[in-house]
C-alpha cells in the first residue's frame, strides 16, 4: 500500500468525495484527480501536507504508512472538563454515561452522511472522479418561495429525470417544468418533485410516479430517500449498509461497492394519478 491507497482508504472511511478535499485543501481538482490517479509522479509536499490535515492524519502515515497514535488528543475546555466530571462519578454514573454515548453513536451511525454542504445551499455539481475519467451529477435545487395558505394551490418544480426505481441510471442536466399542486400538510414538506422510472419499487411505486421529495442531507434507517450513487440515480429505501428494492425481484444495493454515496432527499409521498 503507497501515500495514494492510503489517501483513498481514509477517504473511503471518512466518506469524503475528491470534490470535497479540493475544497478542504485548496487543491485544484484536476490537479488532485491526477495526484489520487498516479498520473502525477512526484507531488508537490506542500499538496500532501494540505491532504494530511484535510484527512486528520499525521504525514509519516501518508507517506510511509507509520501508524499515528490515535489516542494522543489535544482535548477543548469542554472535553476537558466532561473527563473530570465522568472521573468525578461512581461506577455507576460512569456506567449511565458510557451507556447514553453508545447509543448516541448507534444513532449517528444510523444515517446518510453525503457530501458536505451549507444548509439549504447544495452546490449545483458534485464530482464523481474514476480513474481519468469525470461525470457530473446534478444535485437538485429545492424551490423556495411564498408558501400558500392551506387549501390553495402551491407551485413546485417537477424534475422530469430518470431517477430509477430499477437499475441506476445517470443523473442528466435536464429542463425542470412547474407543476401546481394543492397545498396541505403533507405537500408543504416537499421541496421539489421527481419522476421515477422502473418497476423495482412496486407494488407501492410504479413507473411514471410523480415523487414529493423534502431537501435533506440525510435519511433514518427505514426511510424512503432519492440516492445518487458514483453518479447514478436511485429512489430506494435506506437500510443503513445499503439500499433495499420494495420489489423481492430486486436484491438489495450494498453503499460499500461504490465510492460515493449522497442523500439528495427524502420522499414524502407522491402525487395522484389523474
Amino acid at each position: 500500500m503507497d501515500y495514494i491507497d492510503r489517501i483513498k482508504k481514509i477517504k473511503s472511511e471518512k466518506k469524503i468525495t475528491n470534490d470535497r478535499l479540493s475544497e478542504l485543501t485548496g487543491i485544484p481538482l484536476g490537479t488532485l484527480s491526477k495526484l489520487l490517479a498516479g498520473i502525477s509522479d512526484s507531488p508537490k509536499l506542500v499538496n500532501v501536507i494540505a491532504i494530511a490535515n484535510a484527512l486528520n492524519c499525521s504525514l509519516d502515515y501518508l507517506v510511509s504508512g507509520i501508524p499515528q497514535n490515535d489516542h494522543n488528543y489535544t482535548l477543548t475546555e469542554e472535553e476537558i472538563r466532561l473527563v473530570e466530571q465522568y472521573r468525578s462519578l461512581d461506577h455507576f454514573g460512569q456506567d449511565l454515561i458510557l451507556t447514553v454515548a453508545e447509543k448516541e453513536g448507534e444513532r449517528v451511525k444510523s444515517y446518510v452522511i453525503p457530501e458536505a454542504s451549507n444548509s439549504r445551499k447544495k452546490r449545483e455539481t458534485s464530482s464523481v472522479s474514476a480513474g481519468n475519467t469525470e461525470k457530473t451529477a446534478k444535485i437538485l435545487e429545492p424551490t423556495f418561495g411564498r408558501i400558500a395558505p392551506i387549501g390553495e394551490k402551491r407551485t413546485l418544480l417537477l424534475y422530469d429525470l430518470p431517477v430509477s426505481a430499477g437499475p441506476g441510471v445517470y443523473l442528466d442536466d435536464t429542463a425542470a417544468e412547474e407543476i401546481h399542486i394543492p397545498n396541505n400538510e403533507k405537500t408543504q414538506l416537499a421541496d421539489f418533485a421527481l419522476r421515477i422510472s422502473g418497476n423495482s419499487m412496486e407494488p407501492k411505486f410504479h413507473d411514471g410516479d410523480v415523487l414529493l421529495v423534502q431537501n435533506t442531507e440525510a435519511v433514518e434507517v427505514g426511510e424512503l430517500g432519492v440516492f445518487i450513487l458514483d453518479g447514478n440515480g436511485y429512489f430506494k429505501k435506506y437500510g443503513g449498509d445499503c439500499l433495499i428494492s420494495l420489489n423481492p425481484e430486486y436484491g438489495d444495493i450494498l453503499l460499500k461497492e461504490y465510492a460515493e454515496a449522497v442523500c439528495c432527499g427524502r420522499v414524502v409521498g407522491k402525487l395522484r394519478r389523474k
